[in-house]
Protein backbone atom coordinates (compact mmCIF):
# COMPACT_ATOMS: atom_id res chain seq x y z
CA UNK A 1 0.00 0.00 0.00
CA UNK A 2 2.98 2.47 0.79
CA UNK A 3 4.14 2.22 -3.27
CA UNK A 4 0.80 2.82 -3.79
CA UNK A 5 0.85 6.29 -1.51
CA UNK A 6 3.96 7.24 -3.14
CA UNK A 7 2.79 7.20 -6.57
CA UNK A 8 -0.46 9.22 -6.03
CA UNK A 9 0.10 13.19 -7.35
CA UNK A 10 -1.19 16.05 -5.38
CA UNK A 11 -4.18 16.18 -8.07
CA UNK A 12 -4.73 12.53 -7.92
CA UNK A 13 -4.73 12.75 -3.69
CA UNK A 14 -7.41 15.19 -4.32
CA UNK A 15 -9.60 13.16 -6.41
CA UNK A 16 -9.09 10.75 -3.29
CA UNK A 17 -9.80 12.64 -0.46
CA UNK A 18 -12.47 15.47 -2.20
CA UNK A 19 -15.50 12.39 -1.68
CA UNK A 20 -14.35 11.69 2.03
CA UNK A 21 -13.42 15.60 3.28
CA UNK A 22 -16.53 16.70 4.15
CA UNK A 23 -17.63 13.46 6.31
CA UNK A 24 -14.90 13.49 8.02
CA UNK A 25 -14.71 17.19 8.59
CA UNK A 26 -18.63 16.56 9.96
CA UNK A 27 -17.20 13.81 12.18
CA UNK A 28 -14.22 16.33 13.47
CA UNK A 29 -16.24 19.37 13.83
CA UNK A 30 -19.10 17.52 15.59
CA UNK A 31 -16.19 16.08 17.96
CA UNK A 32 -15.15 19.38 18.32
CA UNK A 33 -18.52 20.76 19.73
CA UNK A 34 -19.03 18.13 21.85
CA UNK A 35 -16.03 18.57 23.58
CA UNK A 36 -16.75 22.23 23.95
CA UNK A 37 -19.28 21.58 25.34
CA UNK A 38 -18.29 19.19 28.09
CA UNK A 39 -15.09 21.31 28.61
CA UNK A 40 -16.57 24.64 28.69
CA UNK A 41 -18.66 22.88 32.17
CA UNK A 42 -15.39 21.99 33.51
CA UNK A 43 -13.44 25.14 33.02
CA UNK A 44 -16.31 27.11 34.18
CA UNK A 45 -16.27 24.81 37.78
CA UNK A 46 -12.01 25.63 37.08
CA UNK A 47 -11.44 21.98 36.80
CA UNK A 48 -8.13 20.11 35.78
CA UNK A 49 -9.11 19.24 32.00
CA UNK A 50 -10.88 22.05 30.60
CA UNK A 51 -12.19 23.42 27.19
CA UNK A 52 -9.23 23.08 25.29
CA UNK A 53 -8.65 19.55 26.46
CA UNK A 54 -11.88 17.68 26.23
CA UNK A 55 -11.76 19.06 22.93
CA UNK A 56 -8.34 17.96 21.91
CA UNK A 57 -9.54 14.65 22.98
CA UNK A 58 -12.73 14.24 21.38
CA UNK A 59 -11.06 15.44 18.45
CA UNK A 60 -8.30 13.09 18.85
CA UNK A 61 -10.41 10.10 18.99
CA UNK A 62 -12.57 10.94 16.34
CA UNK A 63 -9.70 11.23 13.99
CA UNK A 64 -8.26 8.06 14.98
CA UNK A 65 -11.43 6.15 14.27
CA UNK A 66 -12.34 8.20 10.97
CA UNK A 67 -8.93 7.06 9.86
CA UNK A 68 -9.31 3.53 11.08
CA UNK A 69 -12.77 3.55 9.08
CA UNK A 70 -11.33 4.94 6.12
CA UNK A 71 -8.38 2.78 5.64
CA UNK A 72 -10.32 -0.31 6.58
CA UNK A 73 -12.88 0.65 3.83
CA UNK A 74 -10.48 0.97 1.62
CA UNK A 75 -9.51 -2.83 1.89
CA UNK A 76 -6.25 -2.21 3.65
CA UNK A 77 -5.76 -5.99 5.13
CA UNK A 78 -5.08 -6.03 9.05
CA UNK A 79 -6.91 -2.77 9.87
CA UNK A 80 -9.65 -3.29 12.15
CA UNK A 81 -11.40 -0.16 13.56
CA UNK A 82 -12.34 -1.75 16.80
CA UNK A 83 -8.94 -2.73 17.56
CA UNK A 84 -8.26 1.87 16.86
CA UNK A 85 -10.99 2.16 19.45
CA UNK A 86 -9.92 -0.13 22.22
CA UNK A 87 -6.48 1.73 21.86
CA UNK A 88 -7.67 4.99 22.08
CA UNK A 89 -9.64 3.58 25.52
CA UNK A 90 -6.22 2.37 26.92
CA UNK A 91 -4.02 5.11 26.01
CA UNK A 92 -7.12 7.41 27.63
CA UNK A 93 -6.93 5.70 30.36
CA UNK A 94 -3.28 6.88 31.20
CA UNK A 95 -4.48 10.50 31.00
CA UNK A 96 -7.70 10.03 33.12
CA UNK A 97 -5.32 8.64 35.85
CA UNK A 98 -3.16 12.04 35.81
CA UNK A 99 -5.86 13.95 37.13
CA UNK A 100 -6.38 11.57 40.15
CA UNK A 101 -4.92 13.01 43.08
CA UNK A 102 -4.99 11.15 46.24
CA UNK A 103 -4.21 12.95 49.92
CA UNK A 104 -4.32 10.89 52.52
CA UNK A 105 -8.14 9.42 52.88
CA UNK A 106 -9.05 12.57 50.15
CA UNK A 107 -9.50 11.66 46.66
CA UNK A 108 -9.73 14.07 43.65
CA UNK A 109 -10.16 13.92 40.13
CA UNK A 110 -12.04 11.31 39.23
CA UNK A 111 -14.97 12.97 37.78
CA UNK A 112 -12.19 14.77 35.71
CA UNK A 113 -10.69 11.66 34.94
CA UNK A 114 -14.39 9.87 34.38
CA UNK A 115 -14.94 13.13 31.41
CA UNK A 116 -12.05 12.44 30.01
CA UNK A 117 -12.82 9.05 29.10
CA UNK A 118 -16.00 9.45 28.15
CA UNK A 119 -15.37 12.50 26.18
CA UNK A 120 -13.40 9.69 24.45
CA UNK A 121 -15.70 7.32 23.91
CA UNK A 122 -17.79 10.77 22.66
CA UNK A 123 -14.93 10.98 20.14
CA UNK A 124 -14.94 7.81 18.53
CA UNK A 125 -19.16 7.63 18.33
CA UNK A 126 -18.76 10.74 15.84
CA UNK A 127 -15.18 9.65 14.36
CA UNK A 128 -17.77 5.83 13.26
CA UNK A 129 -19.92 8.41 11.80
CA UNK A 130 -22.53 9.03 14.08
CA UNK A 131 -22.25 12.36 14.82
CA UNK A 132 -26.16 12.99 15.89
CA UNK A 133 -25.25 10.23 18.48
CA UNK A 134 -22.20 12.22 19.65
CA UNK A 135 -23.97 15.27 20.32
CA UNK A 136 -26.80 13.38 22.38
CA UNK A 137 -24.18 11.59 24.41
CA UNK A 138 -22.65 14.57 24.86
CA UNK A 139 -25.98 16.25 26.28
CA UNK A 140 -26.23 13.66 28.42
CA UNK A 141 -22.92 14.19 29.83
CA UNK A 142 -23.51 17.62 30.16
CA UNK A 143 -26.90 16.96 31.77
CA UNK A 144 -25.02 14.49 34.41
CA UNK A 145 -22.08 17.11 35.46
CA UNK A 146 -24.78 20.28 35.46
CA UNK A 147 -27.40 18.75 37.18
CA UNK A 148 -26.32 15.82 39.24
CA UNK A 149 -23.75 18.04 40.85
CA UNK A 150 -26.11 20.45 42.98
CA UNK A 151 -28.31 16.80 44.02
CA UNK A 152 -25.12 15.05 44.88
CA UNK A 153 -23.54 17.88 47.21
CA UNK A 154 -26.96 17.93 49.16
CA UNK A 155 -27.44 14.45 49.31
CA UNK A 156 -24.34 13.11 50.06
CA UNK A 157 -22.31 16.45 51.16
CA UNK A 158 -24.75 18.26 53.63
CA UNK A 159 -22.35 20.18 55.76
CA UNK A 160 -20.69 21.48 52.65
CA UNK A 161 -24.68 22.33 50.84
CA UNK A 162 -24.85 25.58 52.72
CA UNK A 163 -21.61 27.00 52.02
CA UNK A 164 -22.66 25.23 48.11
CA UNK A 165 -25.58 27.13 48.01
CA UNK A 166 -24.21 30.96 49.14
CA UNK A 167 -21.68 30.73 46.46
CA UNK A 168 -18.86 29.70 48.70
CA UNK A 169 -15.85 27.19 48.44
CA UNK A 170 -14.44 24.94 51.69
Amino acid sequence: MSEVIRGLSFVHEWQVIEPILVPFLVRCGMAALCGGIIGLERELKQKPAGLRTNIMICVGAAMYMAIGMLVAREGATGVDPTRIAAQVVSGIGFLGAGCIIQQGAHITGLTSAATIWVVAAIGLIAGAGFPLLALIAALMVLATLVVLAPIEERLFHPSHSDDFHNGQKK
